[in-house]
């Protein structure tokens, strides 16, 4: 077996790298990640530098990690700032760390791609001889899943939990007003009050897979996307090359869900499709019509779902007003090895005493659900 550090995706034959998961998560497919490296969307002066770990056996692939060197902590969605100030305060270096993740994306899923649970073990013992060989002060596994956290379950990886809001079909909903009946009155008519004024406000939808888009369609996408992130000061990362090439290599998993008026698109969500789970990335809008927000993110979503058979909705990270609208808490998870064990011990009893707080405040929010009957917790 020989470790290999990767600072270009496209060094790994797309096939070799996506047989090592199942394919139902978009965001760990080569197409996706490569693309990012290949289309503008990843530089080093933002802190992206790809560094992707890799396990071989002769020639061939047995498992892989996407990883980054990051110099600050920025599109990452696990916030670790407190941990760069208090190594500052004690004259010490909290960057470079390594990342593994997928940029941008705030997405559980895969991350320790493996054939099998002996080479996921493999690819974690390497991952802590990597950070001791470069010098990084950690390293950290964002929104990986169930599984791979099990593998992590050790005292030296430190866990940490967070809430998002996941709309889940639990009770086997055919349709959107199977979904509605299952709420209680109040949150029933102030759906069907927001979804009227859209009607009233004469926008129509329209839902085209990568496919079937056009590249005015793909056009006007980003042009909301960077109209979203001018308004909030942010530095947009994405291209319309990489959203042409997801259209071209992800032609089903890509999902644009326009909102249309006058003639003229005014609105969209750029979605990904998973194999169950319909995952909600980016929204924007030249226009401001009365709910035209809550129309395209959710109810379309869901909409979609449900005419598609997809049990899951991930609309984004944060957001306690998607609770009103069918999205329930449900707990997501990173892991963080910690090379100094002085600070690998204090941090360990800052990540029990946080999880104690996420907790609690998934539970309070659990309580205002807007179903007569909890339809799934999603945790």
């Amino acid at each position: 077996m020989t470790i290999r550090l990767l600072s270009a995706l496209d060094s790994v034959p797309a096939a070799a790298w996506d047989a090592l998961h199942d394919g139902r998560n978009p965001f760990v497919s080569h197409a996706f990640l490569a693309g990012l490296e290949a289309h503008g969307c990843l530089r080093e002066q933002w802190g992206w530098t790809p560094r992707h770990l890799t396990l071989w056996d002769g020639d061939t692939l047995i498992a892989a990690a996407p990883g980054y060197l990051k110099d600050n902590s920025h599109g990452e969605f696990v916030f670790d700032h407190a941990w760069a100030r208090a190594y500052a305060q004690y004259g010490r270096e909290y960057y470079p760390k390594w990342l593994c993740a997928v940029p941008y994306s705030p997405v559980t899923g895969p991350r320790l791609l493996a054939r099998d649970a002996a080479a996921r073990g493999q690819l974690l013992a390497a991952i802590v001889e990597m950070i001791g060989q470069t010098g990084c002060s950690s390293a950290h596994v964002n929104f990986l899943d169930e599984r791979d956290d099990a593998a992590c379950d050790d005292n030296h990886w430190l866990q940490r939990i967070d809430v998002q809001y996941h709309w889940q079909n639990a009770a086997g909903w055919k349709c959107f007003d199977d979904f509605l009946a299952a709420m209680n009155h109040k949150h029933r008519k102030n759906i069907r009050q927001e979804r009227a004024k859209v009607a009233r406000g004469g926008a129509t939808f329209r839902v085209v897979h990568g496919d079937e888009a056009s590249d005015d369609d793909l056009a006007a996408m980003h042009g909301f996307y960077l109209q979203t992130f001018a308004e909030y000061g942010n530095s947009p990362a994405l291209t319309l090359e990489f959203l042409r090439h997801l259209a071209r290599t992800l032609p089903r998993r890509l999902v644009l869900i326009l909102a249309d008026h006058a003639g003229e698109a005014i609105a969209g969500a750029l979605c990904l499709r998973g194999g169950d789970t319909l995952y909600g990335r980016y929204w924007g809008a030249h226009r401001t019509l009365p709910g035209l927000h809550f129309e395209t993110c959710y109810y379309q979503g869901i909409d979609y779902c449900l005419r598609e058979g997809l049990t899951r909705f991930e609309p984004g990270a944060q957001g306690e007003h998607k609770i009103d609208r069918g999205f329930l808490p449900a707990f997501v998870r990173s892991r963080h090895w910690i090379a100094d064990p002085d600070f690998a011990e204090a941090l360990s009893r800052w990540c029990r005493e946080e999880a104690v707080a996420v907790r609690r405040y998934a539970a309070q929010l659990a309580a205002h659900s807007p179903f007569r009957a909890l339809a799934g917790d999603g945790g």
